[in-house]
């Protein structure tokens, strides 16, 4: 039997298609089609390492998932929504740039075409006429010079950032007003995409009591909209993010030959780690903020919220805080967030639920459901990223085991236990009796594009940039080696890692076809062929 869905743009066009799909020569060679396709799109990146749960993971679900859900669907059980989120899908993209550049390409330059000509963003629109809702919270828009910066670092495609985009045109919040659900139109006159991120990141660069940029109506966390609600309240991990995304505008400037700017954007980069090292350490660990009073979140002096991952993961992933802090705080992540033994790591800790401070909608999950000091996975895979920048090869392997689905499903209790798919990434699981381990919010979460970017790139170091790639491991001391099989424009890259000193991180040579690259990377050529790359660790 053949059970077949479709569409059509008239009746007369639907029912054409459902009589051809009635003949099964037809099915057949569609599915045949489809087979073909998903092997293109999911063979660009193979690995063989020795966990094989890993390579499951790795080598087609969450692409798969990444590619299907997140940016094609918008859609799965948990939101089904159809809209494009403007920080979502800009993430998302990033893990195609080795497989499908073209894609990330067109994505960044849509949703630079969801921007206003101040600068925010609509967080997020529905296709294909655009409605979308202009809001307040504060890190959206500064995603667009992060995965642009992204984009042309692994790409090389330097054009991208002279191509013109409108922005959209619409009167600005009023002072009270949170946000606004509507149609914007576009501006007639186009500005160079590099215009785009000069806006985003001068009005995302705002700057509270503390001297920290503002949170706004949530940053990352969208749950904290009540922080600084009344326009004062700040956060601390918005502050790594914006020197993290100055010191790559600074990039993007002296690529357009703009040195002067460049200049600009590297001193208040500087500025602003300063500012952060001054007044965010908290004895052991990064605040997480402070609200519209002054007072801190993320402090030991906080009943609830003493800790959360985001600013400590972030002094690390931006090489901001000074060495002996980011071991300090990736310690402190160690002994308050992870739990070894429901293998999950915790966004923060405690979650909230009694205290007499009102952070916002967050609190009106259950303590320990989501967001609130559930696992966020998102941020989770963001401190075992934080990891790898240490070369903690051996933490970073357990920790990602923590975080793959399969690893929640071996048997029947853990199954019991788990309660959701076992071959896609949840955006949360629960931290507090009785729900510790179940997972939640499968599918349609960034968390997928995140975890293949920890594996393939933090973890077994494949490092794409412009025409050529290198690789940099940190991996667990015990393994002898892994293999990777990069296929690129017709050419197929065997590369063979060895680690005969045991060691967590370290490259002594890269060699090609038997020839030693001195500058230890490999080039990219668009021609048949296959090639032996040798990794030699030490």
């Amino acid at each position: 039997m053949i059970f077949v869905l479709g569409q059509g743009s008239s009746l007369k066009e639907a029912q054409r298609l459902a009589s051809e799909f009635s003949k099964s020569e037809k099915v057949d060679q569609s599915w045949s089609s489809i087979l073909k396709f998903w092997d293109v799109n999911l063979s660009c990146l193979l690995v063989d390492t020795p966990e094989p749960t890993m390579d499951l993971i790795l080598n087609r679900w969450l692409p798969y998932q990444t590619l299907s859900c997140r940016i094609w669907g918008r859609s799965a059980f948990y939101q089904s929504s159809g809209a494009y989120g403007f920080r979502d899908q800009l993430q998302d993209v990033i893990s195609l740039m080795a497989s499908r550049s073209e894609l990330s390409r067109g994505h960044i330059l849509r949703a630079a075409r969801h921007q206003f000509d101040a600068g925010d963003v609509l967080h997020w629109w529905h296709p294909p006429f655009g409605r979308g809702v202009r809001t307040r919270i504060s890190d959206d828009l500064l995603w667009l010079v992060y995965a642009t910066t992204e984009y042309v670092r692994k790409t090389g495609d330097k054009s991208i950032l002279m191509e013109k985009v409108p922005f959209r045109k619409g009167k600005p919040l009023e002072d009270k007003e949170d946000e606004r659900y509507s149609y914007y139109d576009e501006s007639e006159k186009t500005y160079s995409l590099f215009e785009h991120c000069r806006r985003a990141l001068e009005l995302g660069d705002t700057q509270g009591p503390h001297g920290l940029p503002l949170i706004g109506g949530g940053d990352w966390n969208d749950g904290l909209n009540r922080v600084g609600i009344e326009g004062r309240g700040e956060s601390v991990w918005l502050a790594w993010f914006v020197f993290e995304n100055h010191k790559r505008f600074a990039e993007l400037c002296q690529i357009t030959g703009d040195t002067e700017l460049a200049r600009q954007h590297e001193e208040r980069a500087r500025e602003l780690r300063e500012i952060i090292e001054k007044v965010a350490w908290d004895d052991d660990w990064y605040l997480r903020g402070y609200y519209d009073d002054g007072s801190p979140l993320g402090s030991h002096r906080n009943q609830e919220c003493q800790i959360d991952s985001l600013p400590q993961s972030w002094s690390i992933l931006t090489g901001g805080g000074s060495r002996e802090r980011q071991y300090k705080a990736i310690q402190s992540v160690e002994e308050h967030l992870v739990r070894n033994k429901a293998q999950l790591i915790q966004l923060f800790n405690p979650p909230f639920d009694k205290s007499r401070k009102h952070p916002g909608y967050i609190k009106g999950y259950p303590p320990g459901i989501r967001e609130n000091g559930g696992q966020y996975t998102h941020a989770a895979i963001w401190s075992v990223w934080a990891l790898t920048k240490l070369g903690l090869g051996n933490k970073a392997f357990e920790q990602f085991t923590y975080l793959n689905p399969v690893m929640h499903s071996l048997n029947i209790d853990a199954a019991n236990t788990y309660q959701v798919e076992p071959y896609v990434v949840a955006a949360d699981i629960y931290s507090v009796p009785p729900n510790i381990g179940r997972g939640g919010w499968t599918w349609y979460t960034g968390s997928s594009g995140w975890l293949y970017r920890l594996g393939t790139e933090a973890i077994l170091g494949f490092q794409l940039s412009g025409d050529h790639f290198t690789l940099a491991p940190c991996i667990p001391q015990e393994w002898d080696g892994y293999k990777i099989k990069f296929t690129k424009d017709k050419t197929t890259y065997n590369i063979h890692v060895k680690n005969p000193e045991h060691i967590e991180k370290g490259v002594k040579s890269i060699s090609l076809d038997g020839h030693v690259q001195l500058d230890r990377t490999i080039p990219i050529k668009p021609e048949d062929g296959e090639h032996q790359i040798m990794v030699l660790m030490g």
